[in-house]
């Protein structure tokens, strides 16, 4: 007599089945998930894909859960019991940062307003409602901004999408849901007369040398304060960028060092007078060692505090900031010193696909998206020129 199969345990087969006279042929696998407890009967989950290397991952991962006794059955499964499966199962691959405001979303956001409701039950108008809610102002709450709104639908998405790949769902009721229209944010980089009222501003400052790296590197904050001596080279006049001091979300969180915001590092060839800044710079920071001895700490980062530890991200934007109100634009932030780089960069002449490298974007495309109205105006400005250019020559 064949032994009954253990929970967790799954068979695949090839099924052909006749349609409207015509064939079809698809892979199906099924696994077991428990026993009815009155009848001692097998309880069977089905999963069904175009490959087999598609349905056994789906069994697979099902077996997990049921070995791990985490395994619920899809039609009891509640939205907030997903969540927490797919947290803890698959954000694996993202870093601690993504990870912790995932989480935060989830938490705030998510659960509140559809973790009671059935996973196979939820709907796109459901999603829709709740999308609709966060843009109003909800029990003294003020809304959400469309971006917020568009990340919080990005992180249940994602969700969603994975139940879909398990079999849970069919598909994904996210995908029908709108999003309210998001305002590209006006660019408020620093102009001519602007940046040289900066570098006035910052001159013997403490934080001069990388407020002025910065300028005209085009460097994201992080990446400064991550910026180690390693990944300078005065021989070939290059910074290599593969490195970015980041700060736990949570409160109280800790700071600590991580790959570039698209996880990829780039070289970059700056200006000559950059590196004599920091040809400076590594000076200052030996007598400043030498001044207190064992006391130093050795980070190897090129911007440090005294005892040559990191630079908190407070530290950096507070003197930011206060140097900003000074030169009569308080409104700056420190992250507009990578877009006056940008601006500039693009009309003293380089083409797009060198700023994009220097920038670290992912694509061209995505550069010309965030800069296309300077790009515009030089078009203007090329028009001009050539009509003036017309006039000349009929006017001869």
């Amino acid at each position: 007599m064949a032994g009954k199969a253990a929970s967790g345990a799954g068979t695949i087969r090839k099924k052909t089945v006749t349609r409207s006279g015509k064939e079809y042929t698809y892979w199906e696998a099924r696994v077991t998930v428990g026993r009815d407890p009155g009848t001692g009967k097998q309880i069977q989950r089905s999963f069904s894909g175009k490959t087999q290397k598609e349905v056994r991952e789906k069994m697979q991962a099902a077996a997990v859960s049921v070995n791990e006794d985490t395994y619920t059955e899809p039609s009891k499964m509640t939205v907030s019991q997903w969540l927490d499966i797919w947290v803890k199962d698959y954000l694996g691959g993202l870093k601690e940062s993504s990870a912790f405001l995932y989480q935060q979303q989830i938490k705030l956001h998510i659960k509140p307003a559809l973790g009671a409701v059935k996973l196979e039950a939820l709907n796109a108008h459901a999603i829709q409602g709740f999308y609709n809610a966060l843009s109003r102002e909800r029990a003294g709450k003020p809304p959400l901004s469309p971006k917020s709104i568009k990340n919080v639908h990005g992180i249940l998405h994602k969700a969603l999408q994975q139940a879909v790949v398990l079999g849970y769902l069919r598909f994904n009721p996210a995908d029908g849901c709108t999003l309210p229209r998001m305002e590209k944010k006006e660019l408020r980089p620093l102009d001519e007369v602007q940046s040289a009222a900066f570098l006035k501003a910052i001159e013997g400052h403490r934080h001069e040398i990388l407020y002025k790296v910065a300028l005209f590197t085009g460097m994201r904050e992080g990446e400064l304060l991550g910026l180690m001596w390693d990944c300078v080279d005065f021989g070939k006049g290059t910074i290599t960028i593969k490195r970015q001091l980041k700060r736990q979300q949570q409160k109280g969180g800790q700071y600590y060092i991580t790959t570039p915001k698209n996880g990829k590092g780039r070289t970059i060839t700056p200006a000559p007078l950059i590196m004599k800044l920091l040809h400076t710079q590594k000076a200052r920071q030996a007598e400043q060692r030498l001044k207190i001895g064992a006391l130093w700490e050795g980070s190897g980062m090129v911007f440090t505090n005294e005892t040559g530890g990191f630079l908190s991200y407070r530290t950096v934007y507070d003197c930011f900031k206060r140097i900003a109100a000074q030169i009569g634009t308080p409104e700056t932030r420190f992250h507009d010193l990578r877009h006056s780089y940008a601006v500039a960069a693009i009309r003293s002449g380089d083409d797009i696909k060198t700023v994009q490298g220097n920038l670290g974007h992912a694509t061209a495309a995505f550069t010309l998206d965030v800069y296309g109205h300077v790009t515009d105006q030089m078009k203007q400005d090329s028009a001009a020129r050539m009509e003036a250019y017309i006039e000349r020559v009929l006017s001869q």
